[in-house]
Formats: C-alpha cells, sequence, structure tokens
C-alpha cells in the first residue's frame, strides 16, 4: 500500500462526492424558481440512494466475479473487502476502492434527473432510479471496468464517459420523451431562474472533476498528473468555444453558455483524460462545445423532445463525442496496451471498438430506461398533475419553497 495514493484516492472520493452538490445547483440554476427546491433534490437524493445500493449489492454486481454482462453476489455489504491491502494490484485497498466508486453512481443518476426537470414525480423518480442502478449503470460498470463484454472487447474508458455520461444522457432522454413536454413548452422562453447558482454549480463541478478524472488513475502517479491537466485544458478550450459561438449568434457572451461550454469540455474529456496528449484536449474543448450546442439550440427544437436541463444535449452528446476523440486521440505510450490506441497513429482498431461500444450502450440505455419508465407507469402516475405543475413541484412534492416571500406563478 502507498499512503500517498491512499491520501490521493481519498480526497478524490470526497472530490467526486462534490459534485453531486455542483449539479444540484447547476441544474437548480438552471430551472424555474418554482421548481428550485425539487430539481436540486433530484440530483442530491441519488448520494443517499445510490450509496446505499453501493453497499448492498451494487460494488458486487459491478467488480465481483467475472461474468460477461454483470459480476456475481458473492461481496454484498462490501463482504471481505480489506482495509489494508488490494485484491487488484493496486496502491490502495480494497475498500477505498470500493468507496471511490460509490461516488459515481449517485453522480450518474443525479445527471439524467436534469431531463425531467419541473414535471415528473418524485416518488416514481426514486423507484425508477432504484431499479436504473440494477438495469443500466451496474451492467456497464462491470462490462467497462469489470472485465466484462466491453473490455474484453478493447473498450477504454478512463473515468466514464460511456458509463457516466452516455448511459445518464441517453436514459434522461428516453425518460423526458416517456413523460412529456413540460405543459408551456414552446409556448414560452425558458430563462435560467438563478445564472449565480449556475456558475456556483459549475465551479464546483470543475473542481469536483479533478477527483473524478485524475483519481481514476487510482494511484498519485504521472497517469493522474496527466489526466488533471488534460481535464483542465478542455474545460477551459469548451468555456472559450462556447463563448465564440454566443458572440457569433447572439452578439454577447452569457456566463451560462461559459458554464455550459466548460461542462461539455469536462463530459468530452472524461473517457480519455488519461490516454490522450494534451494538445488533443484542448482540440476536444475546442470542437465538444458547438457539438453540444447544435444539439442543444437546433436539433432539439428541431425534435420537439423536451430535455429540460440539457442532460443529453451536454452529457449525452459530449460522452459520445468524447468517445469517439479517445478512439481518435488515444496515445500509443498512454494507451492501455500495445494494441489499443487512436486512428491518427495509425491503427483503426480502437476507434472501431469505441464506435460498437457506444452504439450498444446508446441502445441498452434507451431500451432497458424505456421499458422501466413504462412499467412504472402501470402502477402509479409518473408525472404531477396539471394544477401541480403550474403551481410548481417545490410546493406540491416537498411543500417547501426557496424564496419565502415568492407568491405568484413563475415565468
Amino acid at each position: 500500500m502507498n499512503p500517498g495514493s491512499i491520501a490521493f484516492i481519498m480526497l478524490c472520493s470526497a472530490l467526486v462526492m462534490l459534485m453531486s452538490i455542483g449539479l444540484a445547483f447547476f441544474y437548480g440554476g438552471l430551472g424555474r424558481r418554482k421548481n428550485v427546491i425539487n430539481t436540486m433534490m433530484m440530483a442530491i437524493i441519488p448520494l443517499g440512494l445510490a450509496s446505499l445500493l453501493w453497499v448492498l449489492a451494487g460494488y458486487s454486481l459491478s467488480f465481483s466475479g467475472k461474468g460477461i454482462l454483470l459480476g456475481n453476489l458473492s461481496q454484498t455489504f462490501l463482504h471481505g473487502l480489506s482495509e489494508s491491502h488490494s485484491s487488484r494490484g493496486l496502491d490502495i485497498p480494497d475498500l477505498l476502492f470500493a468507496a471511490f466508486q460509490m461516488m459515481f453512481p449517485a453522480v450518474t443518476a443525479a445527471i439524467l434527473t436534469g431531463a425531467v426537470a419541473g414535471r415528473m414525480r418524485f416518488k416514481a423518480l426514486l423507484i425508477f432510479l432504484a431499479a436504473w442502478m440494477f438495469l443500466v449503470y451496474y451492467p456497464f460498470a462491470h462490462m467497462v471496468w469489470g472485465h466484462g463484454l466491453l473490455e474484453r472487447w478493447g473498450t477504454i474508458d478512463f473515468a466514464g464517459g460511456d458509463v457516466v455520461h452516455i448511459t445518464s444522457g441517453v436514459s434522461g432522454l428516453v425518460l423526458a420523451i416517456v413523460v412529456g413536454k413540460r405543459r408551456d413548452f414552446k409556448q414560452m422562453d425558458y430563462r435560467p431562474h438563478n445564472i449565480p447558482f449556475v456558475l456556483l454549480g459549475a465551479g464546483l463541478l470543475w473542481f469536483g472533476w479533478f477527483g473524478f478524472n485524475a483519481g481514476s488513475a487510482l494511484a498519485a502517479n504521472a497517469s493522474a498528473v496527466h489526466a488533471l491537466v488534460t481535464t483542465h485544458v478542455c474545460a477551459a478550450a469548451g468555456l472559450i468555444s462556447w463563448i465564440s459561438l454566443d458572440y457569433y449568434f447572439a452578439g454577447k457572451p452569457s456566463l451560462v453558455g461559459a458554464s455550459t461550454g466548460l461542462v461539455a469540455g469536462l463530459v468530452a474529456i472524461t473517457p480519455g483524460a488519461g490516454f490522450v496528449p494534451v494538445w488533443s484536449a484542448l482540440l476536444i474543448g475546442l470542437l465538444v462545445s458547438p457539438v453540444c450546442y447544435l444539439a442543444i439550440s437546433i436539433i432539439k427544437h428541431k425534435l420537439e423532445y423536451d430535455d429540460a436541463l440539457d442532460a443529453f444535449g451536454c452529457h449525452g452528446i459530449g460522452g459520445i463525442f468524447g468517445g469517439l476523440a479517445t478512439g481518435l486521440f488515444t496515445q500509443p505510450d498512454l494507451a492501455l496496451d500495445g494494441h489499443h490506441f487512436g486512428l491518427i497513429y495509425g491503427n483503426a482498431n480502437l476507434f472501431l471498438v469505441m464506435v460498437a461500444a457506444i452504439l450498444v450502450t446508446v441502445i441498452w440505455s434507451a431500451l432497458v430506461s424505456f421499458l422501466l419508465i413504462r412499467i412504472i407507469g402501470h402502477f402509479m402516475p409518473i408525472r404531477v398533475d396539471e394544477r401541480a405543475e403550474v403551481i410548481g413541484l417545490d410546493d406540491s412534492e416537498h411543500e417547501e419553497t426557496a424564496y419565502p416571500t415568492f407568491m405568484g406563478l413563475d415565468g
């Protein structure tokens, strides 16, 4: 065991946990003031729910055994995990590895909730998230990181572009379509109700993402240093790129745009943070913002799906772009082995594997999420009634208000 690595991963675990709080502020600020409590609640409830399910069976299903699609139940309740040695050949003990990984499903589930902000019943969402962990997150954590199917194909995912962002973004899109559009969708211009909250959330996400990506090296080593630098460079490039788009299309830069751009950059670099060179991280950040901007500003309105806070437009699209970029730019001396490096270095194998893995992730996440929410809908309403939506979900779902002096309907 390496004391420096142990201290580093303990800190990174805390940083990843903080990302859920950051996402709550980011989503809460983007939403409407009559729904801010509900929106933030949906983002933080996975911290409790996902953590308990992880201890119960999630870790075991994700990282125990050698199944193709899923692990086994040999380490339920974290049974047999040592606080002092690693069975994986890591610098950190097994229990710390489990604790670090426990933070990932929490933020993953929180991401998808943004797609249905403002109209989904909280109880139905809780049931969906609990089942989604077992049917989507744990299988992909195992398939990509637990020696399952996609890892055997040769898929690489440094910190969760596939496992975290594509699964949550696609599932959020399906959820938004099935639950339906907000009652005044396209009838009014939705505006973020608290832009300082948006910046606060984006800042906490940027800060926490250093633990998310650098910590995925699972040691205080050169790979962690490299991931930290590529993470920051890509986020900075995404921010500047989005501001440039604001200037071009709107004539003025926006703080919401800057915040969204940096998050898009963080999403895009996640799968390749430890594998791609720094120069490509800058390029990935510059390119992901136009891609996500197109999805959010044009495609969403053309197809008329109501992804309320752009969970799919930012995380789903950004995650797919990042996976493809990883297949393009993975540097041979940073690759996991001598056979899986990027297309620009003369090897098409990794790129093709990444495309196949992305397709599997999109299809699986979409199909399971659709069936799951349909099944839940047979037993209970999944959407609040019209009166509750008009009044706001803060009052109807929680009997709380973020702004006690606010007495009227929210535009």
